[in-house]
């Protein structure tokens, strides 16, 4: 069994920055809607799972917030034309065959990794469509990223890339069980995350050379470079919190079960869809996986 979880916010900036410009007779923006169709329908077809969700953020996690109050403080407002796309892309997702899953004040990543290690109990690998740094402290033999950005191709002639252990520390110079102790040393401007003056080849440097965080705080006085001392005795409790920051939170109540998590197109919907939003080229295609699926499940009936 294959599990794929999809960082649903990612995707929907990710698909409306990508196209621009496009909307429908009525003038309607649809670049978003569009390039998140696009995009679950890719994974679909190079993926093949069996299971599948669409992961949302709802609001940020009590504990990140009173340990740092300006946690993701200068995160940009959604552009004025993705807000109504992003209701009709949660609306258009079960369509795609995947759930919508969130929990109040918690972000995605989080529920992501829930999931994420759930699975990995049952023996199902799991596939992460997310660029989230944090999630990337998961990946081993039984859970990947998947990516479809150009650095990370094998091939330019490849459509996508599956990234494991051996990709992870070629990009972090560390493990991914790493990631989270270079982030609370280097920081994380995206989240806002402040970091102690120490750059992320730096801190995966230093790490490798004490072997881990524990280590490292318990021997600054020995790190060769004296700026890089100061930093870190300096920041050593901002380190320390950071590494909180950075943490999963992975003892959530799962809001479905993973059995229920089964990849069900609803085809007649979803066509209806196309049609509304005027997807010429998605509209042929839905309708002829449609056909194929009905001549399927007809078979089955004879058999």
């Amino acid at each position: 069994m294959k599990l794929l979880l999809v960082d649903g916010h990612y995707y929907v900036y990710r698909s409306y920055f990508a196209i621009l410009h496009l909307s429908n007779s009525r003038g309607e923006p649809t670049n978003a809607i569009f390039g998140f169709t696009k995009s679950l329908r890719l994974m679909l077809k190079h993926l093949q799972p069996q299971l599948g969700a669409v992961v949302w953020d709802r609001g940020l996690p009590q504990r990140r917030t009173e340990l740092q109050p300006g946690y993701k403080e200068t995160r940009k407002e959604m552009p004025a034309p993705m807000v109504p796309q992003l209701e009709v892309i949660q609306e258009l997702t079960p369509w795609l065959g995947f759930r919508n899953l969130s929990l109040p004040d918690t972000e995605a990543d989080d529920l992501m990794g829930c999931y994420a290690l759930e699975a990995r109990k049952r023996g199902i690998e799991v596939i992460l469509a997310t660029n989230d740094k944090d999630l990337f402290q998961l990946v081993d033999s039984d859970v990947k990223i998947y990516s479809t950005a150009k650095a990370d191709l094998v091939s330019p002639k490849d459509a996508f890339a599956l990234i494991g252990s051996e990709e992870v520390r070629a990009k972090w110079d560390v493990p991914p069980g790493q990631i989270g102790d270079v982030l609370a040393i280097s920081g994380d401007a995206v989240d806002n995350i402040q970091g102690v003056g120490v750059g992320r080849k730096a801190a995966a440097k230093l790490l490798k050379e004490f072997g881990s965080l524990e280590a490292l705080l318990e021997g600054i006085d020995r790190i060769k470079t004296s700026k890089t001392r100061e930093k870190m005795a300096a920041g050593r409790e901002r380190v320390l919190q950071n590494r909180k920051m950075v943490e999963l939170d992975c003892d959530l109540a799962l809001p479905v079960p993973i059995d229920q998590l089964r990849i069900e197109p609803d085809y007649p919907r979803l066509i209806e869809a196309m049609e509304q939003w005027e997807f010429k080229s998605l509209l042929q295609e839905v309708r002829d996986e449609a056909a194929r699926a009905t001549q399927r499940a007809q078979g089955e009936l004879l058999l």
